[in-house]
């Protein structure tokens, strides 16, 4: 790095050490057997007990994905969807696709352009996976009873506290919550939002989840709860049905794997764009030499031109089953296609999205939950589980208790009218087909040396989350940052189109405080750049295994919404 912004960023890190020393947070720790890090303490510390018993690290990704569902309703739960990608310590590699699905009677002009019912409601309501998506990933490689893994998010679900970041949402979506009684009842007391540290009941959850505990997923697909939940949906106005959650499946696939700087990383497979965007990012990146070429001011130029590449070309990406992406995919793993690309990347200014060959317009997906676990034995889960906006459709099912997803809002639309010429058509990939899953920003990774885990690492933040996990991969892997670092290190976003860097300036609910320093800021705008502040960005969990003699794990939860890990 230069010596302004590594002097800049140095201090910003120290002044968020101060603060969180003083408030006696500890976002990461140091563990030898096992760790898990959520972004929420709660959640990461019963993840940490199912280790103690002698569960798995795919046993405490179910039971911590369950309770984040709870205590995080805004960003995931059984009401939406996952990607998890799982490394059995000397054997399988695998990657679990439980992305929400279009209904049957879903059509490419069921809106009518209409974005609003796309976005909000019953109609943007997909069929959802994570409950068969963590059943299926416990079937065939958990070791504690299903039962065991689902009670602890069922007595939360009894009776929770609001968290401070929680309440930030609630805030930011305050009209929604208040225009759904099934969201008022759980979120709202005289009139008013509850506040943070106040308690939410939700009996009905807690039901459903002791119904999925005893029952497994035929519970949701085939039972009761299913019965319920399309009631709920139907009377609301929505098309899913019956027969949506009985022919939902679980993909199970081979994750992406590619070789970067003697590191071997595992991601996601479309319908995520994540793991193979990331790839190509990294594979242009690792072309300038490491780690100068990569640090300082000229870095972050650099970091943001490959970003704008990738976007530029996932958006030709979609439901493999509906749409064949092998060359696209193989292409944007290819390091001579990375080559080519660096040569296109002008170290003194930026362009126009044309220049980057993009041909559709983006999507703006949103919100999200990552959890990242390693266990005793080296196990790893890199999972990423979203209902996709805040609070999703702002739909409670009354009877269920589940916050339900808006996941359709993710598929690309059909334009009505030319609007404007600077503004490339919706991606033809992504347009909804009944039963077809929406392409996706999520990039839960693993990273391996000599075939043993190294780490795991994913992030939260809806579009913003492809650049956020690749920047702490950076940061530790490239320049070599310790991990809690790595984390809390500002970071830097964009998506091609619009056409604009959004620099992180973000105070959190916890009053600390992220920003890209100027000297970086006043650099890129001399190249072109436009620059907006950004006053929030992505949430990043991050595991690291350190070899020195004793093998340790460092185990990171990102501060920026209060999250704390927890292992032994």
């Amino acid at each position: 790095m230069t010596l302004v912004r590594t002097a800049t960023i140095v201090l910003l890190i120290i002044a968020f050490l101060q603060n969180a020393a003083a408030k006696k947070r500890q976002h990461s720790i140091v563990k030898y057997h096992g760790a898990v890090a959520t972004d929420d303490g709660r959640c990461s510390k019963i993840g940490m007990k199912i280790l103690r018993q002698g569960g798995n690290a795919i046993d405490a990704s179910v039971a911590a994905a369950l309770c984040l569902g709870v205590v995080s309703p805004a960003s995931s739960g059984i009401g939406g969807g996952a990607f998890t990608v799982v490394k059995i310590a000397g054997g399988k590699e695998i990657a679990y696709d439980s992305r929400e699905t279009a209904p049957l009677l879903a059509s490419e002009n069921m809106y009518g352009g209409n974005v609003d019912l796309k976005k909000k409601g019953a109609l943007s309501v997909a069929v959802p996976g994570e409950v068969a998506g963590l059943f299926a990933a416990w079937k065939e490689h958990g070791k504690l009873p299903w039962k065991r893994l689902v009670r602890p998010a069922a007595k939360l679900a009894k009776g929770f506290r609001i968290s401070k970041y929680l309440h930030m949402q609630m805030n930011a979506t305050k009209d929604g919550i208040l225009a759904d009684k099934g969201l008022s009842k759980l979120f709202v007391s005289n009139g008013e939002l509850k506040k943070p540290g106040m308690v939410c009941r939700n009996p009905k959850l807690a039901l459903t989840l002791r119904q999925i505990a005893k029952y497994g997923p035929k519970a949701f697909y085939n039972g009761t709860v299913a019965v319920n939940l399309v009631r709920d949906i139907r009377k609301s106005g929505g098309i899913i049905t019956l027969k949506d959650l009985q022919s939902y499946r679980v993909k199970v696939k081979e994750p992406l794997s590619a070789n970067i700087l003697g590191y071997r990383l595992l991601g996601m497979p479309p319908p995520s764009s994540g793991g193979a965007a990331m790839t190509l990012i990294l594979n242009i990146l690792s072309q300038y030499g490491i780690p100068s070429g990569v640090s300082g001011s000229l870095g972050v130029h650099r970091l943001v031109e490959a970003l704008k590449h990738a976007f530029a070309i996932r958006m030709n990406l979609g439901d493999p089953d509906f749409v064949d992406v092998s060359t696209v995919v193989a292409d944007m793993l290819s390091p001579k296609f990375a080559q080519d690309l660096k040569r296109k990347i002008n170290d003194e200014k930026t362009f126009d999205p044309k220049h980057y060959g993009g041909m559709w317009n983006q999507i703006e997906d949103h919100g999200t939950s990552h959890l990242s676990i390693i266990d005793r034995q080296r196990n790893c889960v890199s999972m990423t589980s979203t209902i996709n906006g805040y609070f999703g459709a702002w739909m409670l099912s009354p009877s269920t208790g589940i916050v339900l997803n808006n996941e359709m809002d993710d598929f690309s639309m059909p334009m009505t009218s030319v609007g404007d010429l600077d503004v490339p058509p919706p991606a033809l990939a992504n347009f909804i087909r009944p039963g077809k899953r929406p392409l996706s920003s999520m990039t839960p990774t693993i990273v391996l040396k000599d075939g043993k885990v190294k780490a795991a690492v994913g992030a939260s933040g809806g579009m913003y989350i492809i650049a956020g996990t690749t920047e702490v991969f950076l940061n530790h892997f490239f320049l070599e940052m310790d991990p809690l670092s790595s984390v809390v290190a500002p970071r830097i976003y964009h998506q091609l189109i619009p056409n604009r860097v959004s620099y992180e300036n973000w105070t959190t609910a916890y009053n600390d405080h992220f920003e890209i320093p100027k000297e970086t800021r006043h650099v890129l705008e001399k190249k072109g750049h436009v620059l907006t502040p950004l006053p929030g960005g992505t949430i990043s969990q991050f595991i690291v295994e350190e070899s020195g003699g004793r093998s340790k794990l460092v185990a990171v939860s990102d501060p920026r919404k209060g999250g704390f890990p927890s292992g032994y």
